[in-house]
């Protein structure tokens, strides 16, 4: 475990994380707010099979991931789903757009899934950073062992 809260990132990434972390809470709670639009019916449009259910399932993942990236916990953990639901959105929606439309159209389109799956991808490599609390427990970890570990050790 202390492998995945552990961080030797700056809190910069905390920037990082506010984007990607605010969007994946907007977008799951909308999912809920405006069911026919983003939620269920958007599901069902795409051709889902259950889509209620799905739609449930993917608010439920954004909503708790995206509040897990904004207080840096288990940001690593958190960032897996995230990343699988951007994979399957860009799959689902922009694949097809690119075969209609052409490259920029999707491109257009399919600008703030890139910069959420690759935000994600990034909270993946490099952890939550300073202000975060994975780096705060991994510091009470450290501390209550009595030892300090040496910088850059896991």
């Amino acid at each position: 475990m202390r492998r995945v809260l552990s961080t030797s990132a700056s809190w910069a990434v905390a920037i990082i994380r506010l984007m990607v972390g605010a969007v994946f809470l907007s977008e799951g709670l909308q999912k809920f707010l405006f069911p026919a639009e983003v939620g269920a019916g958007r599901f069902a449009k795409i051709g889902f099979e259950a889509p209620q259910l799905t739609a449930n399932v993917v608010a439920c993942c954004e909503i708790a991931g995206g509040l897990l990236v904004l207080l840096g916990l288990a940001t690593r953990i958190a960032a897996v789903p995230l990343m699988a639901i951007m994979l399957t959105a860009i799959y689902t929606t922009k694949l097809p757009i690119l075969q209609q439309q052409g490259f920029w159209k999707m491109a257009h389109e399919a600008r703030t899934d890139w910069a959420m799956l690759w935000g994600s991808f990034y909270l993946f490599i490099v952890g939550a950073g300073a202000w975060s609390l994975d780096a705060l427990l991994d510091r009470r970890g450290t501390s209550s062992t009595g030892r300090e570990r040496l910088p850059g050790a896991h």
